[in-house]
């Protein structure tokens, strides 16, 4: 029998490799839970390619809500901050932290995050924040850079054999002045 495993899962381009990986290892469930997304309609596409991973391959989807109210509220005072400083860590901190309590919650043995593939995502600013809430939840984070051996060349691959949605920033209003130019 295989462990459960909770996946929290920011956007189907980081995803999408990830899913494909774990459902092999796991009884794994994806949780699209990214109240930090604006605007709302951005948010909406990012959801739309998560679900379209989790129908191909049949891995049961755990829709968060979308509550950008509380997000503004757990990085108040942290909106002039840079792109990778406290607003981001406050951030990462808000989701796995819900991420950590649903999978506690639900009986997963692990839960982790796709929130290292992000080519500015930093796994030693992350892992430390999943493990802290993963040991006040009582479940294991499961520690993982996901851009390394090649992942993020290959989600790369199939999110475009497949047609999905790939945003030009992180997903939060303080970052859409970093958006990449399509």
């Amino acid at each position: 029998m295989k462990e459960k495993y909770l996946l929290h899962v920011c956007c189907a381009p980081c995803g999408i490799v990830v899913i494909d990986e774990l459902r092999k290892t796991y009884d794994l469930a994806v949780l699209f839970y990214n109240p930090n997304i604006h605007p709302e309609e951005e948010y909406l596409k990012r959801k739309l390619g998560v679900i379209q991973a989790c129908e191909e391959w049949e891995i049961p989807m755990l829709d968060g809500d979308y509550e950008p109210n509380t997000w503004e509220k757990a990085v108040s005072g942290l909106e002039y901050e840079p792109e990778g400083g406290q607003r981001c860590s406050a951030c990462f901190r808000f989701r796995l932290s819900r991420t950590a309590q649903i999978a506690a919650k639900e009986g997963f043995q692990f839960f982790g995050s796709t929130l290292t593939s992000g080519r500015n995502k930093r796994a030693d600013v992350i892992h430390p924040i999943g493990e802290d809430v993963g040991t006040q939840c009582g479940v294991r984070f499961h520690a993982e850079d996901w851009k390394k051996c090649g992942r993020q060349e290959r989600g790369r691959k199939m999110a475009d054999e497949r047609a999905v949605y790939r945003q030009n920033y992180c997903g939060c209003r303080y970052s859409m002045k970093h958006q990449i130019p399509e």
